[in-house]
């Protein structure tokens, strides 16, 4: 593999940060539990990540603001909009992952 200038290399993982962002941004009908139970992750945790990276680098930004950078909206719209109530069979699989943790 041809080695990737800095800048460009971080030019290359912003870009990809956003088109994932898009991406759950355009795919509302998955929940964030299908997420965590799949990958361990889900929309908020992508806001406390950039929370805590613009942290680290002298930037404030609250919890609700990174939650709306990454939803797209205000969470309480998305909430209202898209999330559905979790199945119990959703629930079990997050409940056996977390206890494994």
């Amino acid at each position: 593999m041809k080695e990737i200038d800095k800048n460009k290399q971080i030019e290359i993982e912003a870009a990809a940060f956003r088109r994932l962002v898009e991406h759950l941004r355009a795919h509302t009908e998955v929940q964030n539990i299908d997420l965590m139970n799949l990958a361990d992750f889900c929309r908020n945790c992508l806001s406390k990540w950039y929370r805590s990276e613009a942290e680290e680098r002298g930037i404030s930004i609250d919890y609700e603001s990174a939650r709306e950078i990454i939803y797209g909206m205000p969470y309480p719209e998305w909430k209202n909009k898209y999330q559905k109530e979790a199945s119990e069979a959703q629930k079990e699989i997050f409940n056996s992952k977390k206890q494994r943790d």
